[in-house]
C-alpha cells in the first residue's frame, strides 16, 4: 500500500520539478517532527516560515527533485540532501532514542497548530551533526514549514496530509495530498 501512495504522490508533481534518482547518502526525515527556527524560507519565489528537523543519514538510491538542488546530486562536504529512499524505508533509525523502528504511515487533516501544521524537508540542504547518536549519524535539515512538496504552493487547512511521525510531533515532515 505504500509504496503504491508513494508511486502515485510522485505521478502528481508540478511539471516544472525534474525528479531522479541520486545513490550515496542522504537524509530521511519522513518520522521527524520540525521545529521552527523564527526565520522565513524562500521556495522558487514563495516565501514559507522555516523550521529543522533532525533526521538519520541514510545510504543508498533516494528520489531526488532536482529543480531544488541545482541539477546536482552532489551536496557540499559536510551535508546531505534530504530525500526518499529508492524503495521507500520499511524501518529506520527515528526519534528519540535513534533506535531502528518500523516506518508507521498515518495521515491527517492540517490545522493551524504546530501538531496538526506540517514541514516539507524533501530535496532541502541537511548538516551532518559531528557527534552520532547510538551510532547514527544525523542531519540539521531546515526547510518550509506549510509548503507542498508536490506543488510548491502553501498548505492550507482542512487539506490531508501524512507523515511516518508520531501523532503529536510539531510540524510533522510529510506531504500533502494533492
Amino acid at each position: 500500500m505504500m509504496k503504491l501512495l508513494f508511486i502515485l504522490l510522485l505521478a502528481t508533481f508540478d511539471v516544472q520539478a525534474q525528479i531522479a534518482i541520486c545513490k550515496g547518502e542522504y537524509a530521511l526525515c519522513a518520522a521527524s517532527p520540525t521545529t521552527l527556527t523564527g526565520k522565513t524560507i524562500s521556495v522558487q519565489g514563495k516565501t514559507f516560515k522555516e523550521g529543522v528537523a533532525v533526521c538519520p543519514v541514510l545510504s543508498g538510491q533516494a528520489v531526488a527533485n532536482m529543480t531544488l538542488m541545482q541539477g546536482s546530486c552532489n551536496a557540499p562536504k559536510g551535508k546531505v540532501w534530504s530525500l526518499f529512499g529508492v524503495p521507500p524505508q520499511t524501518a529506520y533509525p527515528q526519534a528519540p532514542s535513534w533506535t531502528v523502528q518500523p516506518a508507521v504511515f498515518r495521515s491527517f487533516t492540517v490545522g493551524n497548530t504546530p501538531q496538526t501544521g506540517m514541514s516539507n524537508m524533501w530535496s532541502f540542504l541537511c548538516t551532518k551533526q559531528t557527534k552520532q547518536v547510538n551510532g547514527v549519524t544525523l542531519a540539521s535539515c531546515y526547510g518550509p514549514i506549510m509548503e507542498s512538496p508536490w506543488t510548491g504552493n502553501h498548505v492550507v487547512s482542512g487539506e490531508t496530509a501524512f507523515t511516518q511521525a508520531p501523532i503529536g510531533s510539531t510540524f510533522p515532515v510529510g506531504g500533502n495530498v494533492p
